[in-house]
């Protein structure tokens, strides 16, 4: 093990640097914050943008209306492989601080777009600045904290950020009843934009905690491993059995997402619901998959990462069972769905950040991180392509069956390739 530095080490400006929660709990604090706004942005969409392709512009093919999940989740996963490469190049704080200004426009083009096409034009640069700015608080998030909390770091930032969703799908849906489905919902995302970028602007950088994690890592980097994109791509996606099970169970959890975010409103108008409702379901959903990560993330760090992994997506497949049995009660069946759909994935999802991040070097660690959330995100595309196709020619509740297939099947695959790994080791 490499001996700890003599010295406490300094950031640029001269402030002692040293890792853990306690310690960096100032920082930490306020990018939970930012993580809130990062939250909220997206949130503007769960319930009311599926029903405005279908109501305002009249579109016909679910695969259409669905079209703007597909935009966004190919464009943020992209945007979260490249920010992996870029934190290599520009600063975390740079990059996050690009990642707002892309966004500035969003609230805007939801409000008053005149066609369907500029909505899906929002949604590219929704995912560039989710991409940009949800990498980063993670990333700052665990370089602050170090190895040994690093489950609660991707906890507590996951949950400020799902629990943000929850609660902007919940509003937006009350506002939908009392204003209709444009503009006023769309505008509070005005607010998310300006008090993030403020916020951003007051955030230090995280080099010198990347840094100093680096020296005190037990095992150094051996000299012949390849840190660069394309090794860590490989490495990440296929070669490593536990990133492999990782990223697979990544992209069936926001396949999950994505075919809901679609879905739902639609499957539960047609069964009589209307828009608080609707709004009710998709807000709750990811407020207990945003606050039961506060509980997660610290029990992956008492537990272990797979059994929390395996359970969750189990759960996750449950839920839709029961959206499709209780259906003659609608209400009840949006409800007992996304309860169980959103603790299942509060189990999963810091979980499998910090999963990787245990299997990963900190020298590549930014890469690891940015390719495991490239497939988790392309699942966005891939359960609203899927979504579209299946509900085009099937129906929606086939979409709602081959949903819980999948992931009953992801959550196996996680149980026999994923492996306990200490975190701080290699």
């Amino acid at each position: 093990m490499n001996a700890a530095p003599t010295t406490t080490p300094t950031d640029s400006s001269g402030r002692p640097v040293r890792l853990g929660l306690r310690e960096n709990w100032p920082q930490f604090t306020l990018l939970v914050i930012v993580n809130v706004c990062v939250g909220g942005l997206v949130g503007l969409e769960r319930t009311t943008v599926p029903l405005i392709g279908a109501d305002t512009f009249h579109l016909t093919s679910d695969l259409a209306v669905f079209s703007f999940i597909i935009a966004f989740g190919l464009t943020k996963a992209v945007t979260n492989l490249a920010a992996g490469a870029l934190t290599a190049r520009f600063r975390r704080k740079q990059l996050l601080t690009a990642g707002w200004l892309i966004g500035v426009p969003v609230p805007f083009a939801l409000a008053w777009a005149p066609s369907w096409g500029w909505i899906v034009a929002a949604n590219v640069l929704l995912g560039l600045n989710q991409g940009l700015t949800w990498s980063m608080t993670v990333n700052m998030k665990i370089d602050l904290v170090g190895p040994a909390r690093r489950g609660l770091a991707t906890g507590l930032n996951e949950a400020a950020g799902y629990t943000a969703v929850g609660v902007t799908a919940l509003l937006t849906g009350y506002l939908a009843t009392s204003y209709g489905l444009r503009p006023v919902p769309e505008l509070i995302g005005v607010v998310f934009v300006a008090a993030g970028l403020a916020l951003t602007l007051v955030v230090r950088d995280t080099a010198a905690h990347v840094a100093l994690e680096l020296a005190q890592h037990a095992t150094p980097l051996p000299t012949d491993e390849d840190t660069g994109l394309k090794a860590t791509f490989a490495r990440t996606s296929w070669h490593n059995r536990s990133l492999r099970g990782a990223s697979q169970a990544g992209l069936v959890n926001n396949l999950n997402d994505g075919l809901t975010w679609g879905v739902f409103p639609l499957l539960f108008t047609d069964h009589g619901l209307g828009l608080a409702a609707v709004g009710l379901i998709k807000g709750l959903y990811p407020i207990l998959w945003g606050l039961g990560q506060i509980l997660t993330g610290h029990l992956a760090d008492r537990i272990g990462r797979k059994p929390l992994i395996v359970t969750g997506m189990l759960v996750q497949a449950a839920g839709f069972v029961l959206a499709l049995v209780l259906l003659d009660r609608p209400l009840l069946a949006g409800i007992a769905s996304a309860t169980a759909l959103g603790l299942g994935t509060a189990m999963v999802y810091p979980t499998l950040i910090a999963s990787i991040s245990d299997h990963s070097h900190p020298a590549w660690r930014a890469n690891a991180l940015g390719t495991y959330r490239f497939w988790r995100d392309t699942g966005y595309a891939v359960g609203a392509l899927v979504a579209g196709i299946l509900a085009d020619a099937l129906g929606l509740n086939a979409t709602v069956i081959a949903a819980a297939a999948l992931t009953a099947v992801s959550g196996l695959l996680a149980a026999r390739w994923i492996s306990e790994h200490r975190p701080g080791t290699r």
